[in-house]
């Protein structure tokens, strides 16, 4: 089980950047997160690359505009546990076990 606990800007930002591997510009992620205020995002891309759960070409992103000349995707090692994170409702279930005769 996943002890990762995310808030509702750092979920926005990983799903937007999307699980499956690929990378995407600062600039368009910029545009698809409008509804986070400038320094939300920041902050919470800090978070997320200091935790190494999303990777960046740029060694900071402190502002907007780094923020806009980087690019951004998701750590593999990390997608399997990020995506359960994000995702609580879509484990497999534990098959049963059952009892010989």
């Amino acid at each position: 089980m996943s002890d990762i606990s995310l808030n509702g800007g750092e979920i926005s930002i990983l799903k937007t950047i999307g699980l499956g591997g690929g990378s995407m510009p600062g600039a368009q992620l910029a545009d698809r997160i409008a509804h986070l205020e400038p320094a939300e995002l920041v902050d919470a891309l800090e978070g997320l690359i200091a935790l190494d759960y999303v990777l960046a070409d740029r060694i900071h992103v402190r502002t907007m505009d780094d923020v806009k000349a980087a690019s951004f995707r998701i750590n593999p090692a990390r997608a399997r546990e990020l995506r359960e994170a994000i995702y609580p409702s879509r484990k497999k279930p534990e098959p049963r076990r059952r009892r010989r005769s």
